[in-house]
């Protein structure tokens, strides 16, 4: 039985032995705290722009029929002409990053430092010409990005694998962007990694903590949303709740339907002038999301995390499913115009919209708990990842006492969506994918897995020796992404 037992004074002096170890573990530390604190600067510039954008708005109304197609239009052209890999929303690139069929220079395409800083900037544009667009899902691509590249410090011993990197750094990319730090975990292990290892848990913990730790001095450790106050729910909200599951579940797929069939293109007229025209195209999308940024007074443009808060402190009053229809506009328009901009914040408020309409419809008296639960729902059937969302909304409001609820109303709703569309996410990686891997044929998952698990000192010294087994060989340019 000894003999099973680890030998604690071997293992100390193994690890004391050898420096390089510890100087492996402070570079991935420090670039922890590099993602942690290019998400704030981040949310800085972002929320800048958007209330920048709400003053100018509100000192000449009708500036958005002017402002916000030049602005569209600028960002786009900026976008395909500097950084195309910087373009979507964030989770796709960040998912489609991890595919092993990438060799070393494709995934760059995607995950950088150069992409990480453009994105940054792109995003602030699209707030600051008033488009709906969050910060949150970048926030992944942009933490994944400075995660990335740690590599190139790492020893050949580190043992460390370029999807290790990925996974830490867009874990701790939600964790910081939303305060969530459960968020990022339950987000790594359900949209991106699927498979977790020891090892690989153990760093991308590491990276969540010090990550959070900076939001948490920048901003503090308060709730995204505030603290909601849920009394004694009775059996009186079963029937709206099921009304709203259900509600969220249709919307919420139809939206990631249009999504996919807008940015991924189809045969239809809008999307050939799109291709030919992407300028004009974004410039005709912005026009369009400035007039409703005038119907409603610009609380339908932005991330809506202003409107969701009214909501659950119970200020927002208006016609009931408008508000909601607009924003659900303007997001896919913000979305179909090519700025590079996130889902996350725009979801949760169309969601609390839809939980705030069927609560005046139908039960007054559940107002927020319903709001809490349509939040969950939009977000879990847009993503069809239902624990992340029932994680994600349960710690921006501290609503620990409906976590039945919210996970009952996250799995109904993600169960519909996926009767409407395919996953929003995977479906626009697989598309990247397959442009910068265009003859790659589909990888068993354990050989991927296998693949995947290659340490980065393995393919670090080249190109070649970075290249995937069943890739094949890397031109000197990686293709040009989409920016879906």
């Amino acid at each position: 039985m000894k003999k099973d037992q680890p030998d604690f004074l071997g293992q100390l002096r193994s690890e004391m032995a050898d420096p390089r170890v510890w100087i492996d573990r402070l570079v991935v530390g420090a670039f922890a705290l590099l993602a942690g604190l290019s998400v704030v600067l981040f949310t800085l510039l972002a929320d800048g722009a958007e209330l920048l954008f709400k003053a100018m708005q509100g000192g000449w109304r009708w500036w958005p029929l002017l402002w916000t197609p030049a602005v569209t239009a600028l960002v786009v052209w900026a976008t395909l002409r500097f950084a195309p890999g910087a373009g979507g929303s964030g989770p796709p690139q960040a998912l489609a990053a991890l595919d092993p069929r990438l060799d070393a220079p494709s995934r760059s395409a995607l995950v950088s430092v150069k992409n990480s800083l453009f994105k940054a900037l792109a995003v602030t544009g699209g707030l600051l010409a008033g488009l709906s667009v969050g910060r949150q899902g970048p926030s992944v691509q942009i933490a994944a990005g400075v995660m990335y590249a740690a590599r190139r410090f790492l020893s050949p011993r580190s043992g460390i694998s370029a999807r290790e990197l990925l996974v830490a750094g867009s874990a701790a990319g939600i964790a910081a962007a939303f305060n969530t730090p459960l968020g990022g975990i339950v987000f790594a292990i359900e949209e991106l990694s699927r498979r977790l290892e020891t090892r690989s848990s153990g760093l991308m913990l590491g990276a969540i903590v010090l990550a959070g730790l900076v939001a948490v001095a920048a901003f503090g450790n308060l709730s995204y949303f505030g603290r909601i106050r849920i009394e004694r729910v009775g059996w009186g909200v079963l029937l709206p709740g099921l009304t709203l599951a259900l509600a969220c579940g249709l919307l919420g797929g139809l939206f990631a339907r249009l999504l996919i069939a807008s940015i991924l293109g189809t045969l239809d007229r809008f999307s050939a002038w799109r291709r030919r025209h992407p300028i004009r195209f974004a410039a005709a999308c912005g026009l369009a999301v400035a007039v409703i940024a005038i119907v409603t007074g610009a609380s339908a443009v932005g991330g809506g995390h202003a409107h969701t808060r009214a909501l659950l402190a119970g200020e927002e009053h208006g016609v009931p499913l408008l508000w909601t229809l607009l924003k659900f506009i303007a997001t896919w328009l913000s979305a179909w115009s090519g700025v590079p901009g996130g889902l996350f914040t725009p979801s949760l408020s169309i969601g609390a919209s839809l939980g705030h309409d069927v609560a005046r419809l139908l039960a007054p008296e559940y107002a927020t708990v319903l709001i809490a639960l349509g939040m969950t729902g939009f977000l879990a059937a847009m993503t069809q990842t239902p624990i992340t969302a029932m994680i994600i909304v349960m710690e921006m409001v501290d609503g620990y006492a409906m976590v039945l609820g919210l996970m009952a109303c996250a799995l109904l709703a993600s169960l519909v969506s996926r009767m409407v569309s395919r996953p929003l996410y995977a479906a626009i990686a697989d598309h990247l994918v397959g442009r910068l891997v265009p003859d790659a044929r589909a990888t068993p998952p354990e050989e991927q897995i296998a693949q995947a698990s290659t340490p980065v000192a393995h393919t670090a010294p080249s190109p070649a020796a970075a290249t995937a087994p069943s890739a094949p060989p890397s031109p000197q340019t990686p293709p040009t992404p989409p920016s879906g």
